[in-house]
């Protein structure tokens, strides 16, 4: 049989046999996922990834999260008992989480939704890497106890409107809300709202951009206005 042949044979059968191995690790990592508060369709988190508090998340169908992914719902903190560090013990805070990740939700990687309260991604949400988005901050009232044993302040839950899109290494503070369809920077910190269908970048994230329904086109946020009926002078 001439190489060419033999080429040409081999070639649909190493690539079936690729993909049977691709689908079979796919689901392997689908079989390790817990058990969710909803049963989404379509679901895919890939490796490394970690998951606390499964109980309270909601996620939708056709997600997908790249690696390196933490998805925390916190009942308590700390989750492990710092006993006696200093001969003090410490009282654990109890929280009543939601975590909401809408459907068709995607994340290229290392995507971090930790939830006190409540987080709530809506549908056709776009992550880019190395996003934190939490609803609440470490406590740092004593600077003469380490921060990690200090309660969680400043609690405030988080929504992200439909359709937004979160750019690279994005920080989202506690109470903060981000409008249907708005755009959010690369390496912004989001520290207040953002209205809907805008653009917002920047330490802290301001925004620069509105989209303006009648022109169908991006401008200034001063150049966004309501039309307003013309006056004459008398």
């Amino acid at each position: 049989m001439a190489a060419g042949t033999v080429k040409k044979f081999l070639r649909p059968l190493v690539r079936s046999i690729c993909h049977r191995i691709y689908r079979t690790g796919r689901a392997v990592e689908e079989r390790k996922l817990p058990a969710f508060a909803t049963r989404p369709k379509n679901l895919s988190i890939d490796l490394p990834r970690r998951i606390h508090g499964a109980a309270y998340m909601h996620i939708g169908d056709d997600v997908h999260l790249g690696p390196g992914c933490l998805l925390i719902a916190l009942d308590r903190y700390p989750l492990m008992p710092y006993a006696d560090v200093d001969g003090r013990p410490r009282a654990v805070q109890q929280f009543r989480p939601r975590l909401v990740i809408g459907n068709r939700v995607t994340a290229t990687a290392a995507l971090t939704l930790a939830a006190h309260q409540e987080i709530v991604i809506e549908d056709d949400v776009l992550f880019a890497s190395n996003i934190n988005i939490t609803d609440g901050l470490h406590g740092y009232a004593n600077a003469e106890e380490p921060y990690k044993y200090q309660p969680i302040f400043r609690i405030g839950p988080i929504r992200i409107g439909r359709g937004a899109w979160i750019g690279q290494n994005v920080q989202v503070l506690p109470g903060v809300t981000i409008g249907e369809l708005a755009i959010i920077g690369a390496n912004s910190v989001v520290t207040r709202d953002v209205p809907p269908r805008s653009i917002a970048v920047g330490v802290p994230a301001r925004v620069i951009k509105r989209w303006n329904e009648q022109r169908g086109r991006w401008e200034a946020p001063d150049a966004v206005t309501e039309e307003r009926p013309v006056r004459f002078n008398r």
